[in-house]
């Protein structure tokens, strides 16, 4: 195996300039950088990436912790944000904790002990009290933890506005609204209230029935849409995330409910699951790959010591004009 050494004595240069090239640190002339290059790949030389970390104090990754990397909002955020990483010089280390408290904790261990340079957090399952311990670059998904901590989310008022506006439209009366616990400040709150308070100020019924606690399978989204007929038959309209909208599509095409005829399904995210189906999924859409960019914008800040503008981004929605409402 080449060392620094061979490179060095192949370019006739020394070890020294080699490290700079390696590091991308100090001048180097195009002419001897490009002999160093030369000779690396004749060598087949790669510079140790472990040792350059630990000089310049810094592991070149960033985690993503999620709850499931098979979700679509998530499988779609982890996409883009790789992509903006890879291409700012980072590496991402994809960690799906599927729910389970010990497993987020193991992977925010790695960030206390430096495995990571930072952490795009969307996944929130442990106390608030122990995020705040965390010393270490941090963001996150759609999640208040404090002032301090940047986070990214779309406008909820909007989304709940948006939403609202198209069973108002189709004249519905009864609406389920699909929705998650959470222990920790989520935004969804203010989304909950504000679609509530819209529809029944129009005389619109509206009720909530839980997917459950940091909940994100299939099977979890399929028992609540089996809930919601079971318990709401005479509703006319349902609203969920992609996942849960089109378990509930799944479930009137099984009771022979007629969509958007006398049942209205809307979705939020907007990913490609609204548009794999039979019908496309009528749906909020959220600006993922722009908020990816955000996040990863503020954690690379963080990490580089630069001052972040904004600690809270907030992103517009739009509709994606669909065939279930």
């Amino acid at each position: 195996m080449a060392s620094i050494g061979d490179v060095a004595k192949l370019a006739g240069v020394s070890r020294s300039t080699v490290s700079l090239v390696c590091n991308n640190k100090g001048y180097v002339s195009d002419e001897t950088r490009k002999k160093i290059e030369k000779a690396m790949k004749e060598l087949n030389y790669i510079p140790s990436e472990l040792g350059r970390n630990l000089k310049m104090q810094k592991s070149g990754i960033v985690g993503i912790i999620v709850p499931d990397i098979a979700h679509p909002f998530f499988s779609t955020f982890i996409k883009y944000a790789e992509k903006e990483l890879y291409s700012r010089g980072y590496k991402a280390l994809v960690c799906g904790t599927a729910g389970r408290e010990d497993v987020e904790e193991a992977y925010l261990q790695m960030l206390d002990r430096r495995t990571m340079d930072g952490v795009i957090m969307g996944a929130h399952s442990l106390k608030k009290e122990r995020y705040l311990k965390i010393d270490r670059p941090i963001v996150t998904i759609d999640c208040y933890l404090a002032d301090y901590i940047p986070t990214v989310h779309v406008d909820k008022r909007q989304v709940a506005e948006k939403a609202a506006s198209l069973f108002l439209e189709k004249n519905r009366k009864k609406v389920v609204q699909l929705v998650s616990s959470h222990t920790i400040k989520n935004y969804e709150d203010e989304k909950e209230k504000v679609f509530r308070e819209m529809l029944q100020k129009k005389g619109c019924e509206v009720v909530d029935i839980s997917v459950g606690y940091n909940t994100f399978t299939t099977e979890k989204y399929q028992d609540a849409a089996a809930r919601a007929f079971e318990t709401c038959n005479d509703m006319d309209g349902i609203l969920g995330v992609d996942m849960a909208a089109a378990a509930c599509m799944r479930e009137a095409q099984l009771r022979g409910r007629k969509v958007p005829e006398d049942l209205s399904i809307v979705a939020i995210d907007g990913t490609y699951i609204t548009k794999i189906g039979p019908e496309i999924l009528t749906a909020i859409v959220q600006p993922i790959e722009e908020m990816a960019q955000k996040l990863v914008s503020m954690i690379i800040s963080q990490i580089e010591g630069k001052k972040i503008e904004e600690v809270e981004s907030i992103f517009g929605v739009t509709v994606q004009s669909g065939e279930t409402c």
